[in-house]
């Protein structure tokens, strides 16, 4: 990279709160915030966001006629984006670029048409405009003025981290100096779920007793080389950032280094036995750092058998004898899909201006380095369509 880019703001709302002092407080304690919800009168396991948020959001979509149509995702998105503007200290009207994208996008509002066009034969007025992928970025862009450009995309779950590197590329060209980027997600619905347990890839409870009672403390299982069964399990998030180009006194770490790949496509779901596509990216991150300096990495690791492993195989195989303390947060807040990317940069910025690794409490113990100054973060999406970006501390 060219110039380093600031990270001068990060807004989120997840299971974990939205506020950082509370988030940070949900990160230090060893329990998980998944819990089980009825979707068609089945306990499922998910991880939703706070009651208290909750209504939040629907203030907001009481507070202005066109907002009541639109789906959650976008009013999370405007939550969190008001949020990190003002923490920022951008203004409404400013000319920044905004590119939040999302993995399934408006879920919960294209099943409620749909089911409607199933019962009716007729959709509503706004059933297109609301449901189509750039819904999002439009409608924030409309929320806060703004005079620059709208990206949105969906690259599965590295939707978030993609819109990083989009946003790096625009602030090196110079095209833009700053941006707004991040993804948002609000997968709990019935057929989301059920599509999750059709890959067999969702977590459930066990029959085997020993199984039953680590599922029961923990239900997703991820960074756990011991489980037999896949243990992934869903949650609702929003989150984005404030990105400035250069040195910047507000800033909250700073982006060294990115690095994507992609690997061939042999199954719809599919990623290589040892994450080809994470060893580029890593390495592409991380080519003009020495490996030693990496002090920890928050992984994906979704809580899959496969998705795991690789992952893991690929670390060891980039750092060999140099692996740094690994993590992630799945365990804890579910797979936030498209906004997973943006709650992974979060817990990094988090672990470096508190000075404190937060590791999976039924891992392996791992040894923290004294001082945590560079952390590298990884997002994957189906298809293999991997990103690493490597952090580093703001002095």
């Amino acid at each position: 990279m060219k110039t380093k880019i600031a990270i001068t703001s990060l807004a989120s709302i997840s299971p974990l709160g939205k506020n950082p002092e509370e988030i940070w407080r949900n990160y230090l304690s060893e329990e998980t915030l998944i819990s089980t919800q009825n979707f068609d009168e089945k306990a499922q396991f998910v991880a939703t966001i706070p009651a208290e948020i909750r209504k939040e959001i629907e203030d907001l979509r009481k507070s202005e006629i066109k907002y009541k149509a639109l789906d959650e995702t976008v009013l999370l998105s405007i939550l969190v984006s008001r949020q990190a503007i003002k923490n920022a200290n951008w203004k409404t009207g400013d000319n920044f670029g905004i590119n939040i994208g999302s993995s399934r996008g408006a879920t919960q509002l294209f099943e409620k048409h749909h089911k409607e066009f199933l019962e009716t034969g007729k959709t509503s007025t706004l059933a297109s405009p609301t449901t189509t992928l750039g819904n999002i970025s439009s409608w924030v862009a409309h929320d806060l003025k703004n005079n620059g450009p709208e990206i949105s995309h969906s690259i599965t779950c590295s939707t978030a981290l993609h819109s990083v590197l989009n946003a790096v590329a625009w602030l090196q060209s110079g095209m833009a100096t700053k941006f707004l980027v991040g993804g948002s997600e609000a997968p709990l619905t019935a057929f989301t779920i059920a599509q999750m347990h059709a890959l067999k890839i969702y977590a459930k409870d066990s029959s085997n007793s020993e199984q039953a009672k680590q599922t029961a403390e923990f239900p997703c299982r991820a960074f756990d080389f011991t489980k037999t069964k896949n243990s992934m399990v869903l949650g609702e998030a929003a989150s984005v950032a404030c990105l400035e180009l250069g040195e910047n006194p507000k800033a909250l770490a700073y982006i060294e280094g990115i690095g994507y790949a992609t690997d061939d496509i042999e199954h719809n779901i599919s990623i290589s036995d040892e994450a080809n596509c994470f060893q580029k990216s890593m390495k592409m991150a991380l080519q003009n750092t020495n490996l030693e300096e990496v002090d920890a990495i928050v992984m994906h690791m979704p809580g899959t058998l496969k998705g795991d492993t690789s992952e893991y195989k690929a670390i060891q195989k980039v750092f060999t004898e140099n692996v740094p303390v690994l993590t992630t947060n799945k365990w804890k807040v579910g797979h936030t899909f498209g906004a997973s990317g943006m709650l992974n940069m979060e817990l990094a910025i988090l672990m470096m201006q508190h000075n404190q690794f937060i590791g999976v409490p039924f891992a392996e113990a791992q040894i923290p380095r004294k001082e945590i100054k560079k952390v590298l973060i990884n997002a994957v999406g189906f298809g293999g369509n991997a990103v690493s970006i490597l952090l580093s501390k703001a002095f």
